[in-house]
């Protein structure tokens, strides 16, 4: 009986389905990539499948392979966001990230037909990320492929081009080893019908085959290390994680508990100090949320604060929920002096849209009864949380706003010597919430040159070198205290002298290549020719 051949409908089947379990793939060695896994050489797996996939295809196709990658990536990187609150905003905001992966995908169909494909396709995850941090309602940045890089080579280029270089340094690399297999594969496919390989296209194979050991060699690029002590005047800084009472939406159902955790904490520090156990600190951290009763309405909640701050013998930067106006509440960070009481403060300039406050409140209650969880919404503040306490500059972000670029890199221009990270991750319970929150500041400090502190309620808390050595770091809902003296440092790097210019620039390149096929195709398309017809024939003369 003569062998089976397979129908064309068939062989683009067979196509389909593989190029969907390869977007399958692509999006959850993403997924690993980040916490808590943290097996960071997969982050470059998204990228050259994507390239492999939507290389030849149009860009509607690469839209929906782009949107399948997306998905597998965000729904399973995102799961704390439904842990207490069900599916449902869960799915939803996983399927908004996802669309901007469908935008990339046709990005990428696009300029993956033009001379140097990497390049733009890598591009155009800058492009995608710069976009997804600032829309809808101001943006979510989880999930970048930089944060993914903290314990990799690659985390060196965040001193010199912020967490957007580190992205297309990774996105580079992958597809650069897509182009790698497809010529490759190329090359089989020629040998095996005798073909001779154009010089053109090996000089390019060989060109993209020495992109990942470039990117690797310039990946050795000088940080300031993992002394927490080196590269300015010292300060003794004590982190203060006092726990809480239950995890979860009502971790703080016992508000009073919540505070006079922190206060017991600090209190027992201070009889270390006394007993000459610990060194005095000359600044005190601690998390959002430790006193969500305002102080400056309750007098109890005042009074227990300033016992701990005038035990301690140094000012308190403690975190507050603070009433009004009207029905509006304020995030604030609050320096609390042992003699003089509560000082400068900062007021969180980017509430999480759905947990800090509900837009369109009556449109996504159509969706969910949840949003009325959420009884009042808090306001933003205006000012970068650039704070002295005690003679310390620091630079105050709370909790997401660390994955902000242009916030973090606020409070360092203002001035800042040491960032905080003032967070409250008790309302995602045992998930990975903390733990890619945690990698997120790290790329911070090799970002900037700095110390940063974490301080949260439950955890993790962390103390993390201008490196992005974890040099110490609490476990999840236990208490826990550091004290040790940290350099204040006052040097800037590159990145953060650049700002958002790298982003602009790779992410502009990337917008570019995509006008190029419509812009340059227009010129180079030659004009529709008319037949000329001689008196007596009927057409032109046949061959």
């Amino acid at each position: 009986m003569p062998p089976r051949h397979r129908s064309g409908g068939e062989h683009l089947l067979g196509q389909l389905l593989v190029a969907l379990l390869l977007a399958l793939a692509g999006g959850l060695a993403l997924w690993l990539a980040f916490p808590p896994f943290g097996l960071w050489p997969l982050a470059a797996v998204g990228p050259m499948a994507l390239m492999l996939i939507v290389r030849g295809r149009s860009a509607r196709a690469g839209a929906g392979f782009g949107m399948v990658m997306g998905c597998a990536f965000f729904l399973p990187l995102l799961t704390w966001t439904g842990i207490f609150v069900g599916d449902l905003p869960w799915v939803a905001l996983s399927v908004v990230q996802a669309a901007f992966y469908a935008a990339m995908g046709a990005g990428v169909a696009v300029v993956g037909r033009l001379p140097a494909a990497p390049i733009w396709a890598a591009g155009l995850w800058v492009a995608q990320e710069a976009l997804r941090s600032r829309v809808p309602f101001g943006g979510f940045p989880w999930g970048r492929l930089g944060f993914s890089q903290a314990d990799g080579p690659f985390a060196s280029f965040a001193a010199y081009g912020g967490v957007p270089l580190v992205t297309f340094t990774v996105a580079l690399t992958g597809t650069s080893f897509a182009i790698l297999l497809v010529r490759a594969a190329a090359r089989r496919r020629r040998r095996c019908a005798r073909q001779p390989e154009p010089g053109r296209r090996a000089l390019r194979a060989l060109g993209a085959a020495f992109v990942v050991p470039g990117l690797g060699l310039l990946a050795w690029l000088p940080l300031p290390g993992e002394q927490l002590t080196a590269g300015g005047e010292l300060a003794t800084v004590a982190v203060i994680q006092g726990d809480v009472p239950r995890s979860g939406l009502d971790f703080n159902a016992q508000r009073r508990a919540v505070l006079d955790n922190h206060v017991q904490q600090t209190l027992l520090l201070a009889e270390r100090v006394d007993r000459g156990g610990s060194p005095q600190p000359d600044v005190v951290l601690w998390p959002e949320n430790s006193s969500d009763i305002d102080p400056s309405l309750n007098a109890d909640a005042a009074t227990v604060i300033d016992r701990a701050a005038r035990a301690i013998g140094a000012p308190i930067l403690i975190g507050a929920v603070l009433d009004g106006p009207g029905r509006y509440l304020t995030n604030a960070g609050i320096v609390w002096d042992p003699m003089t009481g509560p000082g400068e403060s900062y007021a969180k300039r980017h509430p999480v849209p759905f947990g800090e406050y509900m837009p369109a409140r009556s449109f996504f209650r159509l969706f969910s009864d949840k949003v009325d969880l959420l009884r009042r919404d808090f306001l933003p503040g205006d000012e970068p949380g650039v704070l002295d306490v005690g003679g310390v500059r620091l630079g105050d972000v709370i909790c997401f706003e660390i994955a902000y670029d242009g916030l973090v890199t606020d409070v360092v221009d203002g001035g800042a010597s040491l960032l905080v990270v003032q967070t409250n991750n008790a309302t995602f319970g045992y998930t990975a919430e903390s733990q890619q929150q945690l990698a997120m500041s790290r790329m911070r400090a090799i970002e900037h040159g700095r110390t940063v502190a974490v301080a949260a309620t439950s955890g993790i808390s962390a103390v993390i070198a201008p490196d992005g050595t974890v040099v110490d770091q609490s476990e999840l809902f236990s208490p826990y205290v550091f004290v040790g003296s940290v350099a204040q440092r006052t040097q800037t790097t590159v990145a953060t002298r650049l700002g958002a210019f790298p982003e602009t620039v790779l992410a502009g390149l990337a917008g570019v290549a995509l006008l190029a096929p419509r812009v340059f195709g227009r010129r180079t398309r030659p004009a529709p020719s008319t037949p000329v017809r001689h008196p007596g024939k009927e057409g032109p003369r046949g061959h």
